[in-house]
């Protein structure tokens, strides 16, 4: 996998298809020429599976028992975009134990598949920047030191250190991508969605925190792109690469923006009290995604925009 483009019609699967991130890079691999199976949990109407461009989809765990099928009816796979895993801080908080299977014990299978049935496909490992942990001011580099400041960011590393291990050992072809805060239309989830939540329910929100904490946002449609940009540069060295716009932003400024593109003058207040396992800062050093000519298409200020038109909008689907 050391070309600069995926080859046209490559048969490709995303685990964790299912969910927020994977919905979206499924279709923008099948919009590039890319062949897209699936697999994780959940129902898939016929209609809503053909929008989302997969021609196979399987309901079900990340197991010899499901991969098999899937290759023998599709071909070679050439690379698995490696989705599936826990989702959030707060679940990992909560039951920890839960958040270790979804996250490690998926990927030691999924690799341990590739070893024994498949070891020329590629695994594009998709992490978090939670693995860097609090300690860190101003961008981040792929080589910073980790320290995760929660259980799903210990949970994360651990699965890079499998991936590399699989890499070292038995020359799997790996590349861990590093997503910083991912957000768009289609997340039912965290910030975003607690605020339009709460403006549609009370006209105000009350946040935990201080409001000063700094993400690093990024479009969903441009963190599709990347991955897809990313998955020729697997190797058995299992380079690290990071998933942002190398731009900070205050949640208090979030707020305000989508306060602002809700309308009316919705409140919003902080508690001040820090949540757990929650970072002050996570800015990416996106140097090396802009050298390979990655460069996010969707402003923040737009992309916000959009997501509460998606919100409002969203009975209608």
């Amino acid at each position: 996998m050391n070309h600069t483009e995926l080859t046209a019609g490559a048969t490709l699967l995303v685990t964790g298809a299912h969910g927020f991130i994977g919905r979206h890079v499924c279709r923008h691999l099948a919009d590039n020429g890319a062949r897209v199976c699936g697999i994780g949990h959940g129902n898939w109407p016929a209609a809503e599976l053909t929008r989302s461009g997969l021609i196979h989809w399987v309901n079900g765990e990340i197991a010899a028992a499901n991969l098999d099928p899937i290759a023998a009816l599709h071909g070679p796979l050439a690379a698995v975009v490696h989705l599936a895993g826990g989702a959030t801080v707060g679940a990992s908080i909560s039951a920890p134990l839960e958040d270790f299977s979804r996250t490690c014990e998926t990927t030691g299978r999924l690799l341990e598949w590739i070893r024994l049935r498949s070891p020329h496909t590629a695994v594009v490992a998709i992490s978090s920047a939670a693995v860097y942990g609090a300690a860190h001011r101003g961008p981040i580099a792929e080589s910073a030191r980790t320290e995760p400041y929660s259980p799903y960011g210990v949970h994360k590393l651990i699965m890079e250190m499998l991936c590399r291990s699989y890499a070292r050992e038995f020359g799997i072809a790996t590349l861990i991508l590093r997503l910083f805060s991912v957000y768009g239309e289609g997340l039912r989830k965290q910030l975003l969605w607690d605020l339009c939540s709460a403006f549609e329910t009370r006209g105000a929100a009350t946040l935990g925190g201080s409001g000063e904490e700094l993400r690093d946002w990024i479009h969903v449609a441009d963190a599709a792109a990347l991955i897809r940009r990313a998955v020729p540069l697997a190797s058995a060295q299992a380079p690290v690469l990071n998933g942002g716009t190398g731009r900070g932003t205050a949640v208090a400024t979030i707020a305000r923006e989508v306060a602002s593109a809700w309308g009316g003058t919705p409140a919003v207040t902080f508690s001040g009290v820090g949540r757990p396992g929650d970072p002050p800062s996570l800015i990416a050093d996106s140097g090396n995604a802009a050298a390979l000519g990655f460069e996010p298409q969707i402003a923040l200020q737009r992309g916000l925009r959009r997501y509460v038109e998606w919100f409002r909008s969203r009975g209608a689907e």
